[in-house]
C-alpha cells in the first residue's frame, strides 16, 4: 500500500527546500561583485533585490519546522525532485528583470536549461549582456553539474540530516567515499580544481588571440565551467565560433571528455587504480558505442558537399560529436548550418548518441552508458539461459569498481530509466511536430532537452510557442532527475489525493 504525504511530510519538505534557497541567495553575492567590479549598477540593484526575495522566502519556509530530525527517503526524494524547479524559479527573477528577457517565461527557460546543464538559450542579443548576468548564469551551470544537494550537502546546509537518500535521490547511487558528506566535498572539490586549472589555459589561450586581462580571465572560467559540467553554454551568440581557435576547441574537448567520466572512476585514477578504469563495463561500452558511432557519423557527414576536406571532417565533425556524445552542447556550426550542411542522417545520429549520453555519476545526462550496457548485458544472458540445460545456474557479473553480480533490481531500474527517456523523446518530439516543425528537426530538439543536450536545430527560439517552452523544461527536469525520481514522487501524490478523495467520500456518507 503506498503511503500518502502527511502534513508534516510537507512542513518538512518545505523546510529544506527554503534552505536551498537561503543558499541560492546566498549564491547570488557572486553575480554582485562581479557587477560592482565591472561597474555596472543596474545589474548589481537586481541581485540585490533577487537576493533579497530567495533569502526572505527561504527564511519563511525554513521555519515551517523547527524540531531536528533525519529526512526519509520519501521526504528526501520529494526535497530534491521540487528543488530544481523551485530554485530555477527564483534564480530566474534577477534576469527576468533584464533588458534580455521578453517574459519571466523565457528567464525560467534559461535558468532551468542551466541548472539542467542543458545549455539552449532563448536570451535576447547575448553578446552584450553584463558580466553579471553571465557570471549568474555559470554559477547556475556549475551548481546544477555537481548537483544542488551535493553542493549543499558539501557546505553542510543540511546539516546532521544529510544521508544517502538525499545523495541518491540525484541519481547518484554510489559513493567515492564512505560518508556521502565527504563524497559531495570530493567532488565539490576535484571539479573546482579541474575547473581552476582549465581555467588558467583557456584564459592563456584567449590572451593569445588578443583579449585584454579582465575578459579573457572571465571567459576562460566561464568556458572551463560549462566545458567540465557538460553544460555547454557560452558568453557570445556564435557558441564557440567566436574563437576562432583550435587549440580552445581542443582544451574543451579534454574537458567535455573528462566530465562524461563518473566521479568514481575518475577518483580511482587519482588513486592509482588505473587497470580497473580499463575494465569499467562503462568505459567498454563507451569505446565500443563512440567507436561505432563515429564512424557512421564520418561516413554520413563525408556525403556532405561542403564537409568532405579531412581538415574539415577531423575539426567540426570530431567537436560536434564529441559535443553531442557527452550532452554538452558546444557547437562550432549556427542552427541554420547544423541543418543545411549536415545530412539528416548525420543529425540522427547525434541524436542517438545524445540520447544515451554519458557515464552514470558524471555531469553528463541521457539515459547513460551503464543502463545501456546492463540492459545488453542482461539481453545476451537470457538468451545463453535459453540455450543453457535447465540444471545449469546461470549467474551475471560485471566490472564496476570490483566484480558486481546483476540483479533483477539493477536490472528493471536500468529498464524504467530507457523506457522513460524514449517515451519522453517521442512525446516531445511529437508536441514539435505538432507545432509544424519538421520531424527530424523537432526528433533532435527533443532528445536535446530530456538528455540535456543541448544542440540545437534552431525550434528553440524567444519566438516559439508557450506550450513548446513549457514542454522543453519538464524534459530538462524530467531527465536531469532521470525520471525514478519523479515517478516516486508522481506516485505519492497520486496516494495523498487519492487518500483525501476517499476521505472526503466518506465523510460524505457519514
Amino acid at each position: 500500500m503506498w503511503q500518502r504525504y502527511t502534513f508534516y511530510d510537507l512542513r518538512v519538505i518545505a523546510h529544506y527546500l527554503g534552505v536551498l534557497l537561503v543558499y541560492t541567495g546566498a549564491a547570488m553575492a557572486v553575480p554582485l561583485v562581479t557587477a560592482a567590479a565591472s561597474s555596472e549598477w543596474e545589474p548589481a540593484a537586481r541581485y540585490l533585490f533577487s537576493m533579497g526575495i530567495a533569502l526572505t522566502v527561504g527564511s519563511a519556509m525554513r521555519m515551517l519546522r523547527i524540531e531536528p530530525g533525519r529526512l526519509n527517503r520519501q521526504q528526501a526524494i520529494a526535497v530534491t525532485s521540487f528543488a530544481w524547479i523551485v530554485v530555477a524559479a527564483i534564480a530566474a527573477i534577477p534576469l527576468a528583470l533584464s533588458p534580455h528577457y521578453q517574459s519571466y517565461l523565457n528567464a525560467l527557460f534559461d535558468s532551468v536549461s542551466s541548472f539542467t546543464t542543458t545549455g539552449v538559450t532563448i536570451i535576447s542579443n547575448p553578446d552584450h549582456i553584463s558580466n553579471a548576468d553571465n557570471m549568474w548564469r555559470f554559477i547556475s551551470v556549475y551548481a546544477g553539474g555537481a548537483g544542488l544537494v551535493v553542493v549543499a550537502m558539501s557546505f553542510g546546509l543540511f546539516g546532521r540530516v544529510a544521508d544517502s537518500s538525499l545523495y541518491e535521490s540525484e541519481g547518484r547511487s554510489e559513493h567515492v567515499l564512505p560518508n556521502v558528506v565527504q563524497t559531495a566535498r570530493f567532488i565539490l572539490r576535484f571539479s573546482l580544481a579541474v575547473i581552476v586549472v582549465a581555467s588558467i589555459v583557456l584564459a592563456a589561450i584567449c590572451l593569445l588571440h588578443g583579449m585584454q586581462v579582465p575578459r579573457a580571465l572571465l571567459h576562460g572560467f566561464w568556458l572551463a565551467v560549462s566545458g567540465y559540467m557538460t553544460g555547454g553554454l557560452t558568453p557570445m551568440s556564435t557558441s564557440i565560433t567566436y574563437y576562432h581557435s583550435v587549440m580552445v576547441e581542443g582544451v574543451l574537448m579534454v574537458l567535455m571528455l573528462l566530465g562524461s567520466v563518473s566521479f568514481l572512476l575518475q577518483s580511482e585514477v587519482l588513486r592509482g587504480r588505473v587497470q580497473g578504469y580499463f575494465r569499467d563495463i562503462e568505459v567498454r561500452t563507451a569505446v565500443v558505442w563512440i567507436g561505432i558511432m563515429l564512424a557512421l557519423f564520418i561516413v554520413t557527414l563525408s556525403s556532405s558537399t561542403l564537409m568532405r576536406s579531412l581538415p574539415e571532417l577531423a575539426r567540426t565533425g570530431l567537436f560536434t560529436f564529441i559535443s553531442a556524445a557527452t550532452t554538452t552542447g558546444f557547437s562550432t556550426l549556427t542552427s541554420n548550418q547544423l541543418t543545411s550542411i549536415m545530412p539528416s542522417g548525420a543529425l540522427l545520429i547525434l541524436a542517438l548518441v545524445m540520447s544515451v549520453g554519458g557515464a552514470s555519476g558524471s555531469t553528463a545526462g541521457g539515459i547513460k552508458l551503464k543502463n545501456i550496457a546492463i540492459i545488453g548485458k542482461s539481453a545476451f544472458e537470457t538468451l545463453k539461459g535459453v540455450a543453457s540445460p535447465d540444471s545449469a545456474r546461470v549467474v551475471t557479473t560485471y566490472y564496476h569498481i570490483g566484480r558486481r553480480c546483476l540483479g533483477a533490481e539493477e536490472v528493471k531500474r536500468a529498464m524504467t530509466v530507457f523506457t522513460m527517456f524514449v517515451i519522453m523523446y517521442i512525446v516531445g518530439a511529437l508536441v514539435g511536430v505538432a507545432h509544424g516543425y519538421d520531424a527530424v528537426s523537432a526528433i533532435t530538439e527533443s532528445v536535446a532537452m530530456a538528455s540535456n543536450g543541448g544542440i540545437s536545430t534552431g525550434i528553440t527560439q524567444a519566438s516559439m510557442p508557450a506550450l513548446l517552452k513549457i514542454m522543453y523544461i519538464a524534459e530538462m527536469w524530467a531527465g536531469r532527475l532521470e525520471f525514478i525520481t519523479l515517478l516516486a514522487v508522481g506516485v505519492k501524490i497520486c496516494a495523498s489525493l487519492r487518500a483525501r478523495g476517499l476521505l472526503g467520500a466518506r465523510k460524505g456518507r457519514s
